[in-house]
């Protein structure tokens, strides 16, 4: 059948799925506008060894409340008495006795308890095939930061019910939620990701010869993998091998296919005065290089990875950092994702079920960081839309709770400052909440309130630590994170090695 040479560069590219790559085509007119920022002559000595950070976004809005529950009975502050009677009556308790214990230095070493489900006690018929993420706390390779959420600038529950300062756009909407927590901004909506704009920075004093781009979805195109400049890549998991997630389809070695094959390469030289033309040539071409070296020199993982959807993103993360010099990168930023933790109902055994899954999946990829000689190298950092509601929905079985606010965010490898909470302090002098409905930490107020804790620490706090380790210069700070200078004093938590 006869195709024109539109039709045909159609199908061709739609086979070669250049959506892997070209994730950010909005941005074609901005490539050359905007050149990749060098250090700008300031005072900055970047780490010269490998580094990489790794997301986890847990979808929907992981229940902090029932992540890390306080374990101890000291009535100055929040205790396992005050959570139990916000949530037993409903059935949305951890029982006590099930939860995994963590001393906490920052907290006095008052005993703090993990899901239990973070550790070597996942629900029934979850396979196990390692002692998931709690022990990494007691080694020091895990920290949390805790009451983290989406802020313009730092805010009181006075200043929260007055007004007084601008709160988040759309709070306690999914959609608008994790747009600010990728996007690393609460005022206003954006379009690029501070994933993205860290890799716009440092993708040419960082990666000058990479060949493939500095940062990496293993779940599809994200707001925090866009950048300006930045071409993200977008692959499948690894339930495909890494030699496959870029190369060509809809060929194969018979005559005719191949006679196919030529002439599309031939006409991606075509028309290359044209702006869009050239610049999808260039990403085809971009992915062919990138197909070429992630098929090269294949390398499999040595630790045993969970069958499960997050298990497959980290492992084929695992399987890339492992070709880094391959791949001749010294710096990469991955994105892979878990949910829906969207539980308004049934949460017990669903939030419960996606933790372990997480935990199993994490712990692999600490272990297989370890066995690369890449633990101080790369770090794995969560984030979620929002936490849930103190007060429960519903009661029994199917109970469940709603969307809130500030969170309690993982921090795993093994250049983390572990076993401690970070952030800044609540009302009560520390950085975890105080649990009392209608409470100084409550933004919720009268006999509606439910327990939604107001952020201390913002997403700019949180993220600009993971940044500076990874060898974002201060001079770059606000340009990733345009309300940088509403948090000054506090943007480093310290749960990251030098």
């Amino acid at each position: 059948m006869k195709q024109d040479r539109r039709e045909f560069i159609k199908k061709s590219g739609c086979a070669l799925g250049m959506a892997a790559i070209a994730t950010q085509v909005e941005h074609f007119g901005l490539m050359t506008a905007l050149a990749q920022k060098t250090d700008d002559g300031m005072d900055f000595n970047p780490p010269s060894d490998y580094r990489a950070l790794v997301c986890v976004f847990m979808a929907g809005g992981n229940d902090g409340n029932n992540t890390v529950i306080p374990n101890h009975s000291d009535t100055s502050v929040s205790n396992y008495q005050s959570y139990s009677a916000a949530r037993s009556a409903a059935g949305l308790a951890l029982a006590q006795n099930t939860l995994l214990p963590i001393s906490v230095p920052r907290m006095n070493n008052l005993t703090y308890g993990l899901n239990p489900n973070l550790g070597v006690l996942p629900l029934a018929g979850t396979t196990i095939i390692n002692n998931g993420i709690h022990e990494l706390w007691a080694q020091g390779k895990m920290a949390i930061a805790t009451n983290v959420g989406t802020l313009v600038a730092p805010m009181t529950r006075a200043q929260y019910q007055s007004g007084s300062i601008r709160r988040p756009f759309q709070l306690f909407s999914h959609s608008d939620q994790v747009s600010q927590y990728q996007g690393g901004r609460a005022d206003t909506p954006v379009y690029t990701g501070w994933g993205g704009r860290v890799s716009d920075l440092r993708t040419a004093p960082d990666n000058p010869g990479g060949l493939v781009p500095m940062i990496t979805s293993i779940n599809g195109a994200q707001l925090f993998t866009a950048g300006n400049t930045t071409l993200p890549l977008a692959i499948a998991s690894a339930t495909t091998p890494l030699a496959q997630v870029l190369s060509p389809q809809g060929f194969n070695t018979t005559a005719a296919s191949q006679a196919r094959l030529a002439a599309f390469n031939q006409l991606r030289t075509q028309d290359l005065g044209a702006n869009y033309i050239k610049a999808a040539s260039h990403i085809t071409d971009q992915a062919m290089i990138a197909n070429q070296a992630l098929g090269s020199n294949p390398q499999e993982v040595t630790v045993a990875f969970p069958n499960s959807t997050i298990g497959n993103q980290l492992k084929q993360v695992a399987r890339i950092i492992k070709k880094r010099g391959d791949l001749v990168v010294n710096r990469q930023i991955f994105y892979v994702q878990i949910g829906s933790f969207d539980t308004h109902n049934n949460q017990i055994i669903g939030q419960g079920n996606l933790l372990a899954q997480f935990s199993q999946a994490a712990r692999s990829f600490y272990d297989e960081m370890v066995a690369q000689g890449a633990s101080n190298n790369v770090t794995l950092f969560s984030m979620s839309d929002f936490s849930r509601t103190l007060n429960p929905a519903g009661v029994g079985s199917i109970a469940g709770s709603d969307h809130a606010w500030a969170n309690h965010m993982f921090v795993i490898g093994g250049a983390v400052n572990g076993g401690n909470f970070y952030g800044v302090n609540t009302s009560n002098g520390t950085p975890y909440p105080n649990l009392t409905m209608n409470g100084p930490d409550d933004a919720d107020s009268g006999s509606g309130a439910r327990g939604r804790w107001i952020p201390t620490t913002s997403v700019e706090q949180y993220a600009s630590t993971l940044a500076r380790w990874y060898g974002l210069p201060e001079a770059d700070m606000q340009t990733v994170f345009p309300n940088y200078n509403n948090f000054l004093g506090n943007t480093n938590l310290g749960f990251m090695q030098p």
